[in-house]
């Protein structure tokens, strides 16, 4: 069988992209999810995400990690997947609405390539003395470090992710430093990718608000700089936590082709 795919990328976070409205692609296959996102065998990237009909929403996202599993929401994903509906027609607006795993999403696209996704709310902030972890759509431990540029993520990062701190599941483990009020840096390793990638949406989510609620910074604007580029987060602190969270970058078309499966 063939079948068109396009990549995407969001500050270096890249994803196959398939149009599933039709529903004729194997889901259930790991293998072939895992080869596709292989860098030297298919056509690499760090997921593959089908775009679905949805009764409810303009679509569905369903999100596969590069290990074949599918896998909680992912917020550069969540972005290029919005950027994609759009090339091929299946939003006509700029503004829309999608169903992810975690649930109902809003999105705006904006000049120049820009989305800003609004991601979910977050009632629950773990602080603790040496990490902080929240979930905002996916899980994620934070935690500042220093010097950054020359830290072992891949290492120190799997050793989070696999630590009996986060059991079976796992989690996703992000290492910051500040650079001034309102601006951080990052670096993410991401479960199910298993290493550091160049951008995680979710991961730069997390960092701004537990930023945020270790008093780090003030403000509810938030500049993250990753290895692909630049971030920015917004949200609004309420007594329940953390609401009208949006996530803003770029969302980048790269090719397209057609592959045999």
């Amino acid at each position: 069988m063939q079948f068109k795919f396009h990549k995407y990328q969001g500050t270096g976070n890249d994803f196959v992209m398939v149009d599933n409205r039709q529903g004729f692609f194997p889901k259930e296959n790991i293998q072939l999810i895992e080869k596709l996102c292989d860098r030297r065998f298919g056509i690499g990237a760090d997921g593959l995400i089908l775009l679905e009909n949805d009764s409810q929403t303009d679509f569905r996202m369903v999100y596969f990690n590069s290990d074949g599993n599918e896998s909680s929401m992912c917020g550069n994903g969540g972005r290029c997947i919005v950027a994609f509906a759009k090339n091929i027609g299946a939003i006509k607006n700029t503004d829309t609405t999608f169903m992810a795993t975690d649930g109902l999403h809003h999105a705006t696209s904006k000049n120049d390539g820009i989305v800003s996704l609004q991601m979910k709310n977050v009632e629950e902030v773990k602080i603790e003395a040496e990490y902080v972890f929240l979930n905002t759509g996916s899980p994620h431990h934070v935690t500042l470090v220093n010097d950054i540029e020359n830290y072992d993520v891949k290492t120190n990062g799997a050793e989070i992710r696999y630590s009996d701190l986060y059991g079976k599941a796992g989690s996703n483990v992000n290492f910051v430093n500040q650079i001034s009020e309102n601006n951080f840096r990052l670096r993410t390793y991401e479960r199910g990718v298993e290493d550091e990638t160049l951008s995680c949406g979710t991961g730069a989510t997390a960092t701004a608000i537990a930023m945020h609620a270790i008093g780090k910074t003030s403000s509810n604007s938030i500049d993250i700089d990753v290895e692909g580029g630049k971030l920015k987060v917004s949200f609004e602190k309420t007594i329940q936590g953390y609401k009208n969270v949006f996530l803003e970058g770029s969302a980048t078309f790269v090719f397209e082709g057609i592959i045999e499966i």
